[in-house]
């Protein structure tokens, strides 16, 4: 019986990577920045699995209580910094070019055509954090009518709309249609419904978003796995970065749900694989600039982890990983491209250093050996596991 997981520690990332400079990333080191604004880190659990053997990390001394696990990084190849382009190449598909982005807004002819088929008109039109255009411009909203459209440094259109004031199913069908407006040049990774509730002046953002996705556009390790017959249980919003093709996915508003599940999961005694995303760290802290936040996370991802090892058996392969970086100590609230930590654990994996894998896509490469699919001619990736099982 094979079982193995991916999790994905959204935003968690690790640090420089060769052409950080040129995304206008240069100095994010999310996990090394806040290392240092908390004066340390204490994560005894995550060190035992060789996190500071990783990359140095204050707080964490390299060997000290392990390694317990299979220990190194990954490099971005695939052009762009988000959760989908992470993902993707997790999955073995690497993009040659970024998903497209718009920091001075749409263009008005795209957004005119969005509200004559919505029959609502728009507000916004900009690059902003989501928090702050609905303080921005919510009471606006809730008086005409009108969505808000806003955007990121990362590939995205979203729209905002006050629970009250708009149903769920009409934003989302809202959404849906965007994302039919979105593509051919204007393609973008995602359209992102992004629900709210509260007074002016309290306004928050509810767990009810729902994201719109394209198709990759080529093989994934979890349409090889479903071409094998291996079951595929998605933790998160796996399902919306991969537009539901061989993925479905009970979603999760919070890390401890997300831990809740992939326990449930591993409680499980059949074969199947289990891919994670655990979105705190990028959604709720890294976004805000929450450091506070972000460091109570890390040590609740630690006090978790023995949870998880007592649920690991026999053949069971279970990497922690991340799709990208989401630096809460720099000036920007978008994404960073970084590096990513890679552990790998499993009774019988060996915890050997791994070193800097030039891609994502290994820890796929790996899984996909692991569970025995061949890969396609020219595959991205390759698997560590015959350096790492024992």
């Amino acid at each position: 019986m094979k079982r193995a997981a991916i999790i994905v520690l959204d935003g968690l990332g690790i640090g420089p990577c060769p052409d950080q400079a040129a995304y206008g990333d240069a100095g994010s080191d999310t996990l090394g920045n806040v290392a240092r604004a908390v004066g340390g880190l204490r994560l005894p659990n995550l060190e035992r699995l060789g996190l500071g053997l990783c990359r140095p990390i204050l707080g964490l001394t390299p060997g000290l209580l392990g390694p317990t696990a299979a220990h190194g990084v990954g490099l971005p190849r695939s052009q762009g910094k988000d959760s989908t382009t992470g993902h993707w190449e997790i999955c073995g598909v690497i993009l040659e070019r970024p998903f497209r982005t718009y920091p001075r807004g749409f263009p008005t002819s795209l957004l005119d055509e969005f509200a004559r088929r919505t029959g609502r008109g728009y507000l916004g039109n900009k690059a902003a954090s989501g928090t702050e255009i609905i303080a921005e411009l919510g009471a606006e909203h809730q008086r005409t009518g009108k969505w808000i459209v806003y955007t990121s440094a990362d590939s995205v259109f979203q729209v905002a709309a006050h629970e009250e004031t708009v149903a769920l199913d009409e934003l989302y069908r809202a959404c849906a249609i965007a994302r039919d407006l979105l593509v051919g040049e204007h393609t973008v990774s995602r359209v992102i419904a992004r629900p709210f509730a509260g007074r002016p002046g309290a306004y928050e953002r509810t767990p009810r978003r729902k994201d719109f996705s394209i198709e990759p556009v080529g093989e994934t390790l979890l349409d090889r796995l479903a071409a094998a017959g291996v079951p595929r249980v998605g933790i998160g919003k796996v399902d919306d970065l991969f537009a539901g093709r061989n993925i479905a996915s009970e979603h999760t508003p919070t890390n401890a749900d997300a831990y809740r599940l992939i326990e449930r999961g591993l409680d499980d005694t059949g074969a199947e694989f289990i891919f994670a995303n655990v979105i705190e760290f990028d959604q709720t802290w890294g976004h805000r600039n929450d450091v506070p936040g972000f460091h109570e996370g890390l040590k609740q991802l630690d006090a978790w982890i023995p949870r998880l090892e007592a649920r690991v058996r026999g053949d069971d392969l279970i990497i922690l990983t991340a799709d990208h970086g989401n630096d809460p100590t720099t000036p920007s609230t978008d994404h960073s491209r970084e590096a990513v930590p890679i552990l790998a654990l499993g009774p019988r994996v060996r915890p050997l250093a791994l070193g800097e894998r030039s891609t994502f896509a290994d820890m796929g490469a790996t899984v996909g050996e692991y569970f025995g699919v061949v890969p396609p001619p020219l595959a991205a990736g390759t698997s560590f596991l015959s350096g790492v099982r024992a």
